[in-house]
């Protein structure tokens, strides 16, 4: 159960003051965390940690903005699920948990050994194309991947093998 300073906005938000030190006493955030909730879901939003991450997200180093959870927020690897956080591009940082490197949620963190030199706007279109020509996307008749009704009550009913 976390029970962390959080301070009522408005009937849908709240925030952790950014001097919250942390339940260790030695947290140093650079901004708040804003969390967007309903008074009827804080009961649920403090049941873990998840605050506590969203106070650790917002000590990352070039952090811009605010350490923000969205309404889904639950605990995750690092980062909460549901969390967001915008970092400059100079002194920011690029984090695994924020992807969400367990499953991943649909999003890839990809590390190549091209440099800032070797991509400018042509060639980024360029890949971003390819990736839609072969990454199934979509969904229902739009979507490359066909699924008939009996199959996707098979995946339900037994899961992916």
């Amino acid at each position: 159960m976390w029970n962390g300073p959080l301070v009522k906005i408005d009937d849908y938000r709240y925030e952790i003051p950014q001097n919250y030190r942390g339940k260790n006493g030695s947290l140093s955030m650079r901004t708040s965390g804003r969390v967007y909730v309903s008074e009827h879901m804080l009961p649920q939003v403090r049941k873990d940690d998840a605050l506590e991450q969203v106070a650790n997200v917002a000590t990352l180093p070039g952090i811009v903005g605010k350490s923000l959870a969205m309404p889904d927020i639950h605990w995750g690897y690092g980062f909460p699920i549901g969390g967001v956080a915008a970092t400059d591009e100079e002194e920011g940082v690029i984090s695994p948990g924020g992807v969400g490197f367990d499953i991943n949620c649909g999003v890839r963190l990809v590390r190549t050994s091209l440099s800032i030199n070797d991509v400018d706007d042509e060639k980024v279109k360029q890949l971003v194309d390819r990736l839609f020509q072969n990454v199934p996307s979509g969904l229902g008749s739009k979507g490359t991947v066909r699924v008939s009704v009996k199959e996707i009550n098979e995946v339900l009913e037994g899961g992916a093998r």
